[in-house]
């Protein structure tokens, strides 16, 4: 069995995989002032719940976008699970080419998620658009030769929320669900309603221009993250909900780069 961690901004997301069968999900708060053992004892409590003994882990892949955690959690996975991981960087094969200004301002989960899109719904001939609802809210735009084309960097779900409620004196932090209506009768779903419908319009005219521009509106959109569920449901432009899309990445990138195991 393989590990594969995801460290973002906001969660650690890892997923415990027997080649194509996830053994077990879960995730973690990302915080920058953990230790190594703090991670590591965290790990080793959780995999114990699980009942999945740590001997049985052989190998490991990391993305990561928090440079800063980069160092703990590979100790951590050298120190607790006697592993050297891959890491998604520059010289891991990946098969995706980047047809961008700078490949190495594309971020690590972005290649993952446009790996994981190619090979778990991709269509020959067929663009892809990976919408991810993570701490930013990112578009992927892969073309029909399956290349990394570019895309669009909005601003996330929670953090917008996190900046309405610290920047105004009286309005309360709200659950992020859709209200009943538009047309919103109390503070908490006027709230709702602007967050949520807000990030579908925008969501649904960024998609929208995107399709144009290729000159293909049949262009595949797939959305994984946090909240793809909650935004999917308000839009059609939506085709597919995936919220394993970055974990199975990761998994496929780790056979593909081991293929002895």
């Amino acid at each position: 069995m393989i590990l594969c961690i995801d460290i973002g901004n906001t969660n650690i997301k890892y997923a415990i995989c027997d080649k194509e069968e996830f053994k077990a999900t879960f995730r973690v708060e990302t915080d920058h002032k953990r230790t190594s053992d703090e991670y590591g004892s965290q790990l080793v409590n959780i995999l114990k719940i699980a009942n999945i003994p740590l001997d049985q882990l052989t190998g490991a892949i990391i993305s990561s976008v928090v440079p800063s955690l980069d160092y703990t959690i590979e100790r951590m996975c050298g120190v607790y699970l006697k592993i050297q991981p891959l890491r998604v960087a520059p010289g891991l094969k990946s098969g995706l080419n980047i047809r961008c200004d700078d490949t190495r301002e594309v971020g690590a989960d972005r290649i993952v998620n446009c790996v994981s899109a190619i090979v778990s719904h991709g269509k020959a001939g067929v663009p892809l658009i990976v919408v991810d609802f993570g701490t930013a809210t990112t578009f992927n735009v892969i073309s029909e030769k399956d290349e990394f084309i570019g895309g669009v960097i909005a601003p996330g779900i929670k953090g917008s929320l996190d900046s309405l409620v610290n920047g105004t004196a009286k309005l309360p932090r709200v659950e992020i669900e859709a209200p009943k209506s538009a047309i919103a009768k109390n503070t908490v779903t006027n709230m709702q309603a602007g967050i949520v419908f807000g990030f579908a319009g925008l969501v649904e005219y960024i998609v929208k221009k995107i399709k144009k521009e290729l000159g293909r509106p049949d262009a595949i959109t797939i959305a994984t993250g946090g909240f793809s569920n909650i935004i999917s449901k308000e839009i059609g432009c939506i085709d597919q909900v995936d919220k394993l899309l970055t974990l199975k990445g990761l998994r496929y990138l780790y056979y593909l780069n081991r293929p002895e195991e």
